[in-house]
């Protein structure tokens, strides 16, 4: 019985592939998809989550309709971060007990939430199976949301690499430390090795200063340019900032706290940024083509 749901599973899975590959380059999406962009980092503890969970908010507070997946499988915490309590999760969709529409929830500042699974190792060793499966209900979240955030996992594992790929767009963030720095290099040369015209954006986290940021910005992207000859994009930079500090601890998205601090500042030029180039008119030839250049200016 299981072996026929998995059969039939993949049969989908692979006309769906097909309908795709078989479509002409000019012609136009059969439905509205969302905007996609995966959030990542080559180490953990740099703020990826933060970013992914404020920017979010900072989205659907410009009227887009939001969805931010925690894809961080294994270590998930954005439901903590915003301080919501869910009876479903990810695992639920991937164990196949729910669909992931079931599992999104309202999070503080608007946008739907599907929260991942922390601490359920299982979730960070998917099989090609329940991979094809993840990614194929998250297609359909394309065709419901304005913007579909992903925030992976940290490093170059299998599932995270799968989410990089599954996406057009892709923001790697970093802060000023070098270990930070090398990781993020790392991801970066993965991703490209796995898909070499992949669109990559640098955000620059707790940087001291915007010179400072864009000094990491240019060690990344010079790097990038000599040994794996892709450029890769400057996003900006998000300051230290206390507000930040305290609003983790509070449980909530700091861009709902004080306006006017640096990161909720830095922040909200991000999500102006996205949304100017969401308004664009969709280009042919692939899936959110409107993210590749929402952060190039």
């Amino acid at each position: 019985m299981i072996a026929d749901q998995a059969q039939q599973l993949r049969g989908l899975v692979e006309a769906h592939r097909a309908a795709e590959q078989s479509a002409q380059p000019d012609a136009p999406p059969a439905a509205a998809r969302a905007q996609t962009l995966a959030i990542t980092s080559g180490k953990g503890g740099v703020g990826k989550t933060t970013v992914a969970v404020n920017l979010a908010v900072e989205l659907a507070r410009l009227g887009r309709k939001v969805v931010l997946l925690d894809a961080d499988l294994g270590t998930a915490n954005a439901d903590v971060m915003c301080n919501v309590m869910p009876a479903t999760t990810l695992a639920h969709v991937v164990a196949g007990r729910r669909e992931i529409e079931h599992a999104v929830v309202r999070a503080p500042g608007g946008f739907g939430l599907i929260p991942g699974a922390s601490g359920l190792a299982q979730m960070a060793a998917l099989s090609d199976y329940e991979r094809e499966r993840l990614l194929e209900q998250f297609r359909r979240l394309e065709q419901s949301y304005d913007v579909l955030l992903i925030d992976t996992g940290a490093g170059v594992g299998p599932n995270v690499l799968g989410f990089l790929v599954a996406t057009e767009s892709v923001l790697v963030v970093t802060t000023p430390d070098p270990t930070a720095i090398t990781d993020a290099y790392a991801v970066i040369k993965t991703a490209h090795r796995q898909r070499p015209d992949i669109d990559v954006r640098l955000l620059v986290n707790l940087a001291q200063d915007a010179d400072e940021a864009r000094q990491v910005f240019v060690r990344v992207s010079n790097v990038c340019t000599k040994f794996l000859g892709m450029q890769v994009s400057y996003a900006g930079f998000l300051p230290s900032d206390p507000e930040v500090r305290a609003s983790v601890r509070m449980r909530l998205p700091f861009v709902l706290g004080e306006r006017t601090s640096p990161a909720a500042i830095g922040m909200n030029a991000l999500a102006h940024r996205l949304d100017k180039h969401a308004a664009e008119p969709r280009r042919s030839g692939g899936l959110l083509r409107r993210m590749s250049t929402w952060l190039s200016r």
